[in-house]
């Protein structure tokens, strides 16, 4: 087996079997793209001629890149995978890999902004009318503005990934009428039910109303929630433009689809939310994953300890 076969057996094993999304698969593929030159630059041409050389040897072009220490992480773990997939299907004995320890990261904290930006940022993106997503009667209303409300509004209001948003059907909002929920599909395929407050529902509304039906005219139609410019479902670089575009009109820094992501656990957290819960509605296989928040929520009362707090310094 060439190294080649071996990481398209690889892929699809994690596509078919494993049940991974299209962008984390395609993350794979890259990475392991640049595994698989070192090795046709060293003369590999079986998988089970590798050896530790080889994969200390990549670890090495690596670091020749400059590559940040997250970037390296990420691709040896890429690498690791690939290795114990070999052992596991008995193409190799050995784990040539296994001694590969990824450079220790940062402790970076999730950025959140706060709940007046994200007001602000939420506001900016209202239609030209600046009524939040509402018009009247009659009113002339850019269909791609009660998009973009709608999308910044269920951002914030469901803590989805951008990549899960722009998944959204029409039919995934099937229990949102009588029960205030809608269906979210998140990584792996699983499903769960998130709960939308009703400025969301209100600017999901506009948009299905008097909004989606002038923009699905112009493609082949599809059952997409949100749409692009040319009638298809909206593309993850076009919401990120989108957002983009809000956060430098409502004068706010440093905005990715993650900070709504971030700002929704760490403000549930710090208005009295259960650690679980917040797992539950992030998609969190582990509780551990969410518990990061919980460091952003300690710094914030210690912060209001020492400013109220006439003996705190």
């Amino acid at each position: 087996m060439t190294p080649q076969q071996a990481v398209d057996r690889l892929l699809r094993q994690l596509a078919i079997e494993r049940g991974l999304s299209t962008h984390t698969v395609a993350a794979y593929r890259r990475d392991l793209g640049g595994y698989l030159a070192v090795l046709e630059q060293r003369g590999v041409t079986d998988a089970s001629a590798i050896t530790g050389e080889d994969v200390a040897a990549f670890r090495g072009s690596l670091a020749d890149r400059g590559l940040a220490s997250s970037s390296v992480a990420r691709h040896l773990s890429a690498v690791k995978a690939l290795h114990r997939w070999l052992v596991d299907e008995r193409v190799v004995v050995e784990d040539v890999a296994r001694d590969q320890r990824p450079p220790k990261l940062p402790s970076r904290l999730p950025k959140a902004i706060s709940v007046s930006q994200m007001q602000r940022l939420l506001e900016t993106a209202g239609t030209d009318a600046g009524d939040g997503g509402a018009v009247s009667d009659g009113a002339a209303v850019d269909p791609a503005r009660l998009r973009d409300r709608a999308l910044l509004e269920l951002l914030y209001a469901t803590g989805a990934r951008i990549s899960e948003l722009i998944a959204l059907d029409v039919d995934d909002l099937a229990t949102l009428e009588e029960h205030g929920l809608i269906r979210v599909t998140g990584k792996g395929a699983k499903q769960r039910l998130v709960p939308i407050g009703s400025y969301a529902r209100t600017a999901v509304d506009a948009w299905l109303v008097r909004g989606r039906a002038a923009l699905a005219a112009k493609g082949r139609g599809g059952p997409a929630l949100l749409l692009g410019a040319r009638g298809g479902r909206l593309s993850r670089q076009a919401a990120w433009e989108i957002i983009q575009r809000v956060a430098e009109e409502a004068g706010i820094e440093h905005v990715s689809p993650h900070t709504f992501r971030h700002s929704f656990a760490t403000h549930l957290l710090e208005g009295g939310a259960d650690v679980r819960v917040v797992q539950e509605l992030l998609g969190h296989a582990s509780v551990a994953t969410t518990q990061i928040y919980t460091h952003v929520t300690a710094d914030t009362l210690r912060d209001m300890y020492t400013t109220a707090h006439p003996r705190a310094r």
